[in-house]
């Protein structure tokens, strides 16, 4: 086995980056320093449109080429953003390798960052969803399980890898329950073309996540304190399971339909949303699903509450997004350190493989 070339996948050829090792696009966490320092250590990094005033956004783009003197690196964006647009204009003026979405712009859209050979790469958590983004026209599928933070699905990471694979011929990166080489080369070895990380980067003294924040992360030990609520915004969000979302939970439906509303009004004038287009995703949210409306106006909830935490610095009257994986983690390294620390044990244990092999031959031929 050449240990030298296991490294390079389907996903380096593609997004230009030395490792398979993306850093995700977290609000108010992955900025234009982040992005960058993954860039210069070898990784590939997501900017966070979603929370990135609209006229700061493309100062940040300018920053990191400015930096790293590369374009090889991405920007991610929500259809429901005042400047979902925008992003995708910036993506393409700027010829950025690639953009990150969930719930996804439609098909013309698509093509259109295609046409610019501007990668779409999705991140989903169910195969239904991988293979509906393929044919969307999906160059990349992130597939991230139920372990991972933030919003996630309901199925493991082990199994839903596995049946992504099964499904579709794009590359694929996992994601949920990744820190470190084990988890790479295991990763690799099941087939996929490299590992998507969001807490784990998070946990680095690259992230503007304040210190008073980061400590919360850094005392999790057992993976039960991450826990997956559905209180925030009516979605499966896994978070650390801190004094804030206890209270938020035993509200009554109404008591945080009232806070959505306010988060919501809060999250228009962080935003320079007009009223106009409020109302214009209210009612497409009515046409589309009315069941879903409340859901909608919750959304709202979650950047506010966000901002608590990974801006101000007040953890205990935010909301703790997080994989089940930051109870395996205790330290802050630098972003060039994580990445060199996971492709370092990634190579012994590759190495180790490797010689296992040689010996199964040897016994093989031996025998003959």
């Amino acid at each position: 086995m050449a240990i030298e070339h296991v490294f390079q996948t389907p996903v380096t050829d593609r997004l230009g980056c030395r490792y398979p090792i993306i850093q995700t696009a977290m609000g108010w966490v992955s900025d234009a320093n982040l992005v960058t320092a993954t860039t210069q250590a070898g990784g590939f990094g997501f900017l966070a449109g979603a929370t990135i005033a609209e006229d700061a956004l493309e100062g940040q783009i300018q920053q990191i080429i400015a930096a790293t003197g590369s374009r090889n690196f991405g920007l991610n964006f929500h259809m429901f953003q005042p400047n979902a647009m925008q992003c995708v204009d910036l993506a393409i003026r700027y010829q950025l390798r690639a953009v990150s979405y969930g719930r996804g712009p439609d098909k013309a859209t698509i093509a259109r960052l295609k046409d610019a050979n501007v990668l779409c790469v999705p991140t989903v958590g169910a195969l239904k969803h991988a293979i509906k983004a393929v044919e969307l026209g999906a160059d990349i599928i992130t597939i991230q399980g139920s372990e991972g933070g933030g919003h996630t699905g309901e199925v493991p990471t082990s199994i839903l890898l596995n049946q992504v694979l099964d499904a579709v011929s794009v590359p694929v990166l996992a994601a949920g329950g990744y820190s470190n080489g084990r988890g790479l080369a295991a990763a690799l070895t099941a087939g996929a073309s490299g590992i998507a990380m969001g807490t784990r980067f998070m946990m680095t003294t690259d992230s503007p996540t304040p210190e008073t924040t980061l400590a919360e992360y850094v005392n999790v030990r057992d993976p039960s304190q991450v826990k997956v609520s559905l209180a925030v915004d009516g979605m499966r969000h896994r978070m650390i399971n801190n004094p804030f979302i206890q209270r938020f939970e035993k509200k009554s439906g109404l008591g945080r339909l009232l806070t959505a509303l306010q988060s919501a009004w809060t999250w228009k004038s962080a935003t320079d949303m007009t009223t106009s287009h409020m109302l214009k995703l209210l009612w497409q949210g009515i046409k589309e699903d009315p069941g879903a409306v409340s859901q909608l106006v919750m959304a709202a909830n979650q950047p506010v509450l966000l901002q608590h935490s990974m801006v101000d610095g007040r953890p205990n009257q935010g909301i703790l997004p997080s994989g089940q994986v930051a109870a395996a983690i205790d330290n802050l390294p630098s972003v060039a350190q994580l990445i060199n620390d996971i492709i370092a044990e990634a190579t012994v244990r590759f190495t180790e493989l490797s010689r296992r092999l040689n010996e199964s031959e040897d016994i093989s031929s031996q025998s003959k």
